[in-house]
């Protein structure tokens, strides 16, 4: 993916501030407020789903009532680029999320009744039922694993990114944050990691982090430019495109990484059929070109597997 910076700082990413509306997949969709980003610039466009076959084999994997409605509700994370955004319009939904979840769906023969839900709120709302399968960048670990099932797609993680006037250099150990305000996005792996540990620093006699938290992506972005957030903890692949997008910031480094997939309540029938078809997209080739379109062949797993152990 190019990475040619913008003169405008943020000048891609506004928050948008529409009603939730649910759709069918590929279908517009309004954003909802503080359920993601609408990116204004160019962005790949290029068609990596609609040559997708069903594949028997893996369609053969469906529970009989899913193969009979032909269709599964999906809640869809709204963030920024390259995971899930609007395009400029404010209602076309674009990312690696949107197009893997696309192209597995054709690999199963399957139409998505997708609806954009607010990140904090997909896990739950999969446990009582409300939807089938969610995606939002959910990283695998083992207080998830408790209650949902993943079956992973891509391989993601945690890192940090500044402002050039910070003095930080590389984090790989959260005891460097001492003293600091870190912005991230409400209900995520990264709220979760520190919050756990933010009483080490005071355990050394320092002044403890302060964690900031933001519904939607494009906030936490801002926070960090005007700078009430010193630095930010977010998805490794979102960084590294963000601050391509952004002058004045820096990508620090990798700090923990995590397996990501669908995520289903636990018990779920639907996990061998969605893992045979991630497996059945790399092997056509889908898979490596949704990675390169969107600039995140790094993430690519071996093979898909279901609710892996977390990767300390």
């Amino acid at each position: 993916m190019p990475r040619t910076r913008q003169t405008a700082a943020f000048a891609l990413i506004t928050v948008a501030a529409l009603s939730l509306t649910a759709c069918g997949s590929g279908d517009p969709v309004a954003a909802p407020a503080g359920a993601g980003a609408v990116v204004k610039g160019k962005t790949p466009t290029t068609d990596v789903v609609s040559s997708v076959e069903r594949d028997d084999g893996a369609a053969k994997l469906l529970p009989e009532k899913v193969r009979a409605s032909g269709t599964l509700s999906l809640a869809s994370s709204v963030g920024a680029p390259p995971g899930a955004f609007y395009e400029e319009d404010g209602k076309t939904l674009a990312g690696a999320d949107i197009d893997f979840a696309d192209a597995v769906a054709r690999k199963l023969g399957l139409k998505l009744k997708r609806e954009v839900a607010s990140f904090e709120a997909i896990l739950p709302a999969l446990g009582s039922g409300k939807y089938d399968v969610g995606t939002g960048n959910f990283g695998v670990t083992e207080e998830r694993r408790g209650t949902i099932d993943f079956v992973t797609y891509i391989n993601d993680g945690q890192g940090f990114a500044v402002r050039d006037d910070s003095d930080l250099k590389k984090v790989t150990d959260l005891t460097q944050l001492c003293g600091l305000t870190v912005g991230t996005g409400a209900g995520t792996t990264f709220e979760a990691t520190l919050e756990e540990n933010r009483h080490r620093c005071a355990d050394e006699g320092r002044k403890p982090y302060e964690v900031k938290t933001y519904a939607d992506q494009a906030a936490v972005w801002i926070s960090l430019q005007q700078g009430r957030s010193d630095v930010l903890m977010s998805t490794i692949n979102g960084l590294r495109y963000a601050v391509t997008q952004q002058e004045g910031l820096r990508f620090l480094n990798e700090f923990k990484r995590l397996d990501v997939g669908f995520a289903f309540k636990k018990g779920t029938p639907l996990a061998p059929a969605f893992q045979a078809a991630v497996n059945a997209l790399k092997a056509d080739g889908t898979y490596d070109r949704i990675l390169k379109k969107w600039g995140t062949s790094e993430s690519a797993i071996r093979t898909s597997q279901i609710s892996p152990p977390e990767i300390k």
